[in-house]
């Protein structure tokens, strides 16, 4: 060996990992040319785990606490490299270090939307998201099937194998719930429970523990939410029937008014005849009870709402339309026979 080879020549005594950020998983420790000197210092930190690897083999794995690196403390590494008993002279190992910490908050959802069968909408199309937490708890496991050689190996590319196995448990744990879409607010730890248990084994395969997840939203895509609030629209007008009777009654002022009718002198009885037809239409085969009540549901002069029965309006003081005694039609107040079946208005 010459003598630039043995000035420029070190030996690492000191092996630690001090984390600056949340988001890495795993780290290797920059040896490259050096050697770790028999008797080194190892640190493992809390929520650390440290794992030697000879030549791509597992080899020993150190909890937190210190140790002093010796053929006694590294039974597996020892016999990889066939030391003899005593052996005091400096070695080569990979050294990765792995976070054992939570983290916390990482982000799931499907980037698409899912098909799920609902007993009540039928088959609909979710999105959901939410967040979940996890830690390293097996790194032998882990640096096989998931980090491997990589000098850095991060929370982002983790995420890469994980989201989408949530998404396919997801369209699964949904679908086999029974709970329809608009229950499953309501029904969300439920299901959140019933998700973080689905995965529990597919990450375990991974070396990474599941410590909570959360199913903070479900929702359908623009166009199906927007067909559902057209739905729910009209559960909240409820009887449809009496809702046509509402509007057709506050229309009619508006159109007695164009012909000078209903509100004015005894001229507008056409006008009466010609809103008894179109109340009859627009009602659809109402009865002619019915029809009355509707029509006395508004002020014929200004179309605000009154009491049925009332002869005069509370809020113009205008005469309000009577029912005919045989087919209960509404007539203009002045009016002296039924426009519609023409029997005499007492």
């Amino acid at each position: 060996m010459g003598l630039w080879t043995q000035v420029t020549k070190q030996f690492l005594d000191v092996i630690e990992w001090t984390e600056t950020d949340d988001a890495t998983l795993a780290w290797r420790f920059p040896i490259a040319d050096n050697e770790i000197q028999n008797g080194a210092q190892l640190t493992v930190r809390e929520s650390q785990i440290a794992l030697f690897v000879d030549q791509g083999k597992i080899a020993d794995s150190f909890k937190p606490g210190r140790y002093k690196l010796t053929t006694q403390v590294l039974p597996i590494l020892t016999t990889l490299k066939s030391w003899p008993y005593g052996f005091n002279a400096p070695f080569k190992s990979e050294v990765y270090f792995y976070s054992t910490r939570q983290k916390l908050g990482q982000k799931w959802g499907t980037p698409q939307p899912i098909a799920v069968r609902d007993r009540e909408l039928g088959s609909v199309m979710l999105r959901m998201f939410g967040t979940f937490s996890y830690h390293v708890a097996d790194e032998k496991t882990f640096y096989k099937e998931v980090s491997g050689t990589r000098e850095v190996f991060r929370t982002d590319d983790l995420a890469v194998q994980v989201v989408p196995q949530i998404s396919a448990a997801a369209a699964v744990v949904f679908g086999q719930s029974g709970v329809p879409f608009l229950d499953m607010a309501a029904n969300q730890l439920v299901l959140s429970d019933k998700l973080k248990g689905a995965l529990q084994d597919p990450m375990a395969k991974l070396g990474v523990a599941l410590d909570a997840f959360v199913v903070e939203s479900v929702s359908l895509p623009a166009e199906l939410q927007k067909a559902l609030t057209d739905r729910q629209s009209m559960g909240i007008v409820g009887d449809f029937g009496r809702y046509a009777q509402f509007q057709t009654a506050r229309s009619i002022p508006d159109a007695a008014k164009n012909e000078g009718g209903l509100a004015g002198i005894g001229a507008g009885l056409a006008v009466g005849a010609g809103m008894g037809q179109m109340m009859g239409a627009a009602m659809g085969g109402f009865t002619g009870a019915a029809a009355g009540a509707a029509a006395a549901a508004a002020c014929f002069a200004c179309g605000k709402p009154i009491v049925a029965g009332d002869p005069f309006c509370k809020h113009c003081g205008k005469p309000q339309a009577r029912a005919c005694p045989k087919c209960q039609a509404p007539a203009a107040p002045d009016a002296a026979f039924c426009p519609k079946c023409g029997t005499k208005i007492g």
